[in-house]
């Protein structure tokens, strides 16, 4: 290959090495550009239909010759140029993706789709005693450890023990579970106002 070939060749995108010389009559340079052949199989559901290869010149004249409406009717090709072709076609409403599917269609060994919609489903089962829980009550129930039908006595009994475990004073002045001390404070104040715990 020499040194002129090697430069031009990424300079024209879809230049593909065939090893076949250009379909074009009296053309020896060599064909490595696609276009559909002339009277073969178009590309479709079938398959990627008939190709032939072509030079540059001969793939840049193809280009310049080719017509989208060539063999349409005048009804097709107006079809083809309304300003809203193809918006009939009915679409999904976007906002279906983000509802959880019915558990019971299939299977979910590794918790793809439950670990993503377990959130909302957890959400959908409501309290034994029908009362609301909100969404920060449903994380200052995981911080204390409690399941959403607690109740009150649950509830406190549950603090009790948490202050015990985390207070420095009950670990020796230890300082190092400060922060998860605040947590259990602060999911308490939360759930003591909360209308299901009232």
């Amino acid at each position: 290959m020499a040194d002129g070939e090697r430069a031009r060749g990424p300079r024209f995108h879809g230049r593909l090495p065939s090893g076949q010389c250009c379909s074009e009559p009296g053309c020896t340079a060599a064909g490595e550009f696609r276009a559909p052949a002339a009277n073969g199989r178009r590309p479709g559901f079938d398959g990627p239909g008939d190709w032939r290869w072509l030079c540059l010149d001969h793939v840049r004249a193809f280009n310049g010759r080719y017509n989208f409406f060539e063999g349409m009717s005048t009804e097709e090709i107006e079809e083809q140029q309304r300003p809203y072709a193809g918006w009939e076609r009915e679409t999904r409403a976007f906002a279906s993706a983000d509802r959880p599917p019915r558990w019971a269609d299939f299977t979910d060994p590794l918790e793809a789709i439950s670990g993503r919609f377990g959130r909302l489903r957890e959400e959908a089962v409501p309290r034994a005693d029908g009362k609301p829980l909100s969404e920060g009550d449903r994380n200052a129930l995981k911080i204390l450890g409690l399941g959403q039908n607690a109740d009150r006595r649950a509830l406190r009994t549950r603090y009790a023990e948490l202050l015990r475990r985390y207070h420095p004073d009950r670990n020796g002045g230890d300082r190092s579970h400060e922060r998860a001390l605040q947590a259990v404070i602060d999911a308490y104040a939360q759930l003591r106002k909360a209308p299901a715990f009232a």
